[in-house]
């Protein structure tokens, strides 16, 4: 899936701000609202994925049960995007989205996630974590320095890609990897 890269971008570019953060009747601000960021990325990327693709985008694909990972690390999760061909191992992308008010207990559930990804039965080829809104990449460094620092066996900083989407109507950018992001300067 060579393409992808330019199709997150594209598709985040089109990310329009209510989107990006809720607006809620009856407050002045805005929230961040991880599933309707989600729901309007998939929209995004369908419209330009490509029709000949032997790959296909799925969200929050249930891996619970599955004949090849059932009991392992990754039985019961739900990664926000896949990028596979449905029916054999050919896996390409997962992703797991975090809106800028991430915890380190979520942050760190995704990292473990989207390591377990990357390694036997599944073998993706590449593992994202796309982080929204203003200040992400500050917040993602602050976050993952302290859980790198941990050295929790089960998230591999080197595995994982880290794209940060600052804004609405702009695209989203690679930051390098975890450990790249927290041993940058």
């Amino acid at each position: 899936m060579d393409d992808f890269e330019t199709l997150l971008k594209e598709a985040t570019r089109r990310l329009a701000s209510d989107y990006f953060q809720l607006p809620v009747a009856g407050q002045d601000d805005a929230v961040y609202r991880e599933r309707v960021y989600c729901y309007e990325l998939y929209h995004q990327l369908r419209l330009n994925w490509p029709v000949d693709s032997e790959y296909r985008l799925s969200g929050e694909v249930d891996k619970n049960g599955h004949p090849l990972i059932w009991g392992g690390r990754l039985d019961r999760v739900k990664p926000d995007f896949l990028v596979h061909v449905p029916g054999r191992m050919w896996n390409a992308v997962v992703m797991e989205v975090k809106p800028v008010t991430v915890d380190a207990m979520g942050l760190r559930k995704d990292l473990r996630t989207l390591t377990a990804f990357t390694q036997r039965p599944a073998n993706y080829d590449r593992a994202i974590l796309l982080v929204y809104g203003n200040g992400a990449l500050r917040r993602v460094k602050q976050l993952a320095s302290t859980l790198v620092a941990e050295r929790d066996e089960r998230i591999d900083p080197t595995a994982v890609e880290l794209w940060i989407h600052s804004m609405p109507s702009e695209e989203a950018v690679a930051a390098g990897t975890i450990n790249e992001v927290v041993l940058r300067k």
